[in-house]
């Protein structure tokens, strides 16, 4: 499977060269999850072999919307006229910050002609991230990139891993990028998993940091110690518990994922249908 890393870097490159639905309750006094998203990254091995036949598939389980991590060599134009033929929506994209920084412009234009409104920084490399000061001079870059992604009508996000809850000198760094970042300039993207691989519980942010959780995503664990991860339903996290107290943590899309699933679209099969049985 690509590295995590590895891949952010080759699609920043690749970038540079090249209505919103709503997670919500149904009119039932009990809710569940309308619209269920995918992080492509999930397939990524699928989509560099048959893209549209792969984005095909996901529609056929029942997926309504997507969160792109690169277009594998496929211009915008041509990723939003397979999402339209298809009937599937493109919320949100994973832009690593370097793409911010050498071409801002170019990666909002890219973005807006897909038709995506949220523009997630996935990852930060450990070169840059080693103290406080590393993380607030970072928060005051998305500031920067989040008023640019605003003027262009849509929103900044920041995507958390495990590393952003772990305390440097006693300090929390996921606390330092949302605290020092404008509410209104940035979002995030908590994703349920290393949040809780991390060591802290969603319902926190949820609570601290109300109406800011735009998005999530949707992956499970195994528990402690090793926190390997499962098919969504298969593992601790008590989804529907979490997802329960959307409208306070401000949640718009859920998007399941699994970095390295043995069957990408067995996982997807299994994830779906856990999460469209949940009620609350």
């Amino acid at each position: 499977m690509t590295d995590r890393r590895s891949f952010i870097s080759t699609f920043g490159a690749a970038l540079l060269g090249a209505a919103c639905s709503r997670v919500g309750g149904s009119s039932d006094s009990a809710r569940r999850l309308e619209r269920i998203g995918v992080q492509l990254y999930t397939v990524r091995d699928d989509l560099a072999r048959d893209f549209e036949g792969t984005l095909s598939r996901i529609a056929e389980l029942g997926y309504h919307e997507l969160e792109f991590a690169g277009y594998h060599g496929k211009s915008p134009s041509e990723v939003r006229a397979i999402i339209t033929r298809l009937g599937l929506a493109a919320p949100a994209s994973h832009v690593p910050i370097d793409a911010f920084r050498r071409d801002a412009d170019g990666a909002i234009a890219a973005a807006k002609e897909v038709g995506h409104r949220y523009l997630v920084v996935p990852w930060l490399d450990p070169s840059e991230r080693r103290t406080i000061d590393d993380y607030r001079r970072i928060a005051d870059q998305l500031n920067q990139f989040g008023e640019k992604v605003r003027a262009a009508g849509m929103q900044l996000g920041y995507h958390n891993h495990d590393f952003e809850l772990l305390a440097i000198d006693g300090t929390v760094p996921l606390d330092v990028l949302l605290e020092r970042t404008d509410p209104n300039l940035m979002v995030l993207e908590l994703d349920l998993y290393w949040v809780t691989k991390g060591g802290a519980d969603p319902l926190t942010y949820f609570s601290r940091h109300p109406g800011r959780v735009h998005l999530v995503h949707v992956k499970d664990s195994a528990g402690a110690p090793e926190h390997r991860m499962v098919d969504v339903g298969q593992g601790t996290i008590d989804f529907g518990k979490l997802l329960s107290q959307r409208e306070q943590a401000g949640i718009r899309h859920a998007f399941v994922e699994h970095d390295n699933p043995a069957n990408p679209f067995e996982t997807l099969r299994v994830s779906y249908q856990h999460l469209a049985q949940l009620r609350w």
